[in-house]
């Protein structure tokens, strides 16, 4: 092999290379969009979901003490949304998840709807009434929404982190400094009578 076959062979090595690493880059960034995509969905339903409770819970169609109890762990979950003034961007495009104070008040919220929507006669009592039925519905749609949600946002978040997994991304740092996304742990699991929609 002569000087320039051997040059040849190594601009051609290394533009292979540079491809490569820029295919593995733009992956790893439309995977990042991605996990930022579903979060912003995953906290749109989740936000839905609180809102329905709260509107459950102020309707008059709870018993009381019920109604206190649902409106104060919607409003708890209310409250996690509100941050200090800190900028916006920096919240809308982490790629973190929930905190953990969100993913405990989410889970308080979905206990204290159980356990008032535990009884299956209660529950039919609800939808004996036409606003009733619409609440009770709305909660059901946005309670599984918010399932589907969790579910798509924590499969993107494998997804990133499979990514990021190889010696190469790392030692490159294709990643920048982005954090690793993580998924959100929460408890969301339906009311039995409410499993149908």
């Amino acid at each position: 092999m002569s000087w320039s076959e051997i040059a040849l062979l190594a601009v051609v090595v290394a533009g292979l290379a540079l491809w490569l690493v820029w295919l593995s880059a733009s992956r790893l960034d439309r995977l990042h969009r991605k996990v930022v995509a579903s979060r912003l969905a995953l906290q749109a339903q989740l936000d839905r979901r609180a809102t329905t409770a709260v509107d459950l819970a102020s309707s008059g169609l709870l018993d009381p003490a019920s109604a206190v109890l649902v409106a104060d762990a919607a409003f708890a979950v209310a409250d996690q949304n509100v941050r200090p003034a800190e900028p916006s961007t920096t919240e809308a495009f982490s790629l973190t998840g929930l905190t953990a104070d969100r993913e405990r008040a989410e889970s308080a919220l979905s206990v204290t709807l159980r356990s008032v929507l535990a009884d299956p006669d209660d529950v039919r009592g609800l939808r004996g009434s036409a606003p009733g039925q619409v609440l009770v519905d709305d909660l059901a749609s946005a309670w599984y929404r918010a399932q589907l949600a969790r579910r798509f946002h924590n499969e993107a978040v494998a997804q990133a982190q499979r990514a990021r997994r190889p010696r190469v991304v790392r030692l490159l740092r294709l990643a920048g400094r982005a954090p690793l996304p993580r998924t959100v742990e929460l408890d969301d699991q339906l009311p039995d009578d409410l499993d149908g929609h």
